[in-house]
């Protein structure tokens, strides 16, 4: 992840003293006389453009689960459905803790996959089975559970994550982010989907409560990151694209991101009889794969952190003590606690944030990605940085 070509190395900017450094002073006075940026054209659009596509998908989709689950399915399964989501959502927040993504990108992911991605499978199934079904010479329940499922909702989800890719590509800049944003999608789709499911077993059972119980067990205890899992697939080779950002290259990236999700949910929807076998011997292993990645991504960008801030250090920005606090989870607890001793928590908080933000703009500076624009947010935030320190220690 720290890699970088020779030619595109550019030394960090001096502190101090001497031909080609600058004063803190002067990055002091920068920041406050530089307004914080606005967020991008392309950002803008595609949260507004987002929340449209939401709205509009509501009217098709919350009329499509009160049909199938009548009004008091509909209220149980949502509610029975926050807590499957919730635990997605606690494993968004443990990976993004380090170097959180905007909120409303979060947020525009997590409509994505709760709505529009939901539509947008509704709307292609048909097609797609009118296409291909015949083509694939299986039965059509076969068809829809093992090749129509996995192929359009994979394609509907991972859209919202092409979308993220080409129109907030300054957020989306490596394999974290895109695990990060696939997992919020898929948790907004299992959600939705969940509904529908715990729905349907209230109101098409003569002993809803226990075939509720069945199927929340299933989707809620043994399979709660199954989509996550198979979404998380397409955002992590999509975000392996983003650190050479190119059109070509994403666009490239988006199919090779599809077959791995899509074949895993149809791994996933072809257990059949030997469900229990195949859940321990396969899905059990593949999740802990898929957390053991999670950990060596982590372990990845708090290198990455350490790495840039050196170069920041070796250029006169921190000491070696403040990289060890502000590049080890260890020294940030330590960091966060001694701040809250004197009553400065939040403003330590938000130097920790500052710095890991620094050290991943440096990297994009160093991928020879938008640099110019990327220089300028360095110069910003290295002034956010002298501004910071000063609020946690004056």
């Amino acid at each position: 992840m720290g890699q970088v070509r020779p030619q595109d190395y550019r030394p960090a900017p001096g502190y101090g003293t001497g031909p080609g450094t600058v004063h803190g002073g002067a990055y002091r006075a920068a920041y406050t006389a530089v307004p914080p940026p606005r967020a991008s054209a392309g950002m803008t659009a595609l949260v507004l453009g987002g929340g449209v596509l939401a709205f509009v998908s509501l009217f098709l989709v919350l009329p499509f689960l009160l049909e199938n689950t009548g009004p008091g399915g509909f209220v149980v399964g949502f509610i029975a459905s926050l807590l499957p989501l919730g635990s997605v959502l606690l494993a968004v927040r443990y990976i993004d803790r380090w170097e959180p993504e905007p909120k409303r990108l979060l947020l525009f992911a997590f409509a994505w996959g709760a709505l529009v991605s939901i539509s947008v499978t509704m709307l292609i199934q048909p097609f797609f089975s009118l296409a291909a079904g015949p083509a694939s010479g299986l039965d059509y329940r076969t068809f829809a559970v093992t090749v129509q499922a996995p192929v359009v909702e994979e394609f509907a989800k991972s859209l919202g994550l092409l979308l993220l890719l080409l129109f907030a590509r300054r957020q989306f800049d490596g394999p974290v982010d895109g695990v990060v944003f696939a997992f919020t999608i898929a948790g907004g789709f299992a959600f939705t989907e969940n509904i529908l499911y715990f729905g349907r077993a209230i109101a098409e059972s003569s002993t809803p409560g226990t075939d509720l119980a069945v199927v929340f067990f299933l989707r809620g205890v043994m399979s709660p990151f199954a989509h996550a899992i198979f979404t998380g697939t397409t955002g992590l080779i999509l975000g392996f694209a983003a650190r050479r950002w190119h059109s070509g290259l994403t666009l490239l990236a988006f199919p090779v991101g599809l077959v791995p999700a899509m074949a895993l949910h149809s791994g996933w929807n072809s257990m059949g009889q030997d469900f229990l076998a195949q859940y321990i011997l396969v899905q059990v292993p593949l999740f802990l794969l898929a957390v053991l990645v999670v950990v060596l991504l982590r372990v990845a960008e708090r290198r990455l952190t350490r790495q840039r801030l050196q170069e920041y250090a070796a250029a006169g920005w921190f000491t070696g003590q403040e990289v060890a606090m502000l590049a080890t989870p260890a020294g940030r607890r330590s960091a966060l606690r001694w701040a809250r001793s004197i009553g400065r928590g939040p403003q330590m908080r938000a130097f920790l944030h500052a710095a890991t933000r620094l050290a991943f703009t440096r990297q994009r500076i160093l991928s020879g990605r938008d640099v110019p624009a990327h220089q300028l947010d360095e110069q910003r935030q290295l002034a956010e940085i002298v501004a910071l320190r000063d609020a946690v220690l004056r």
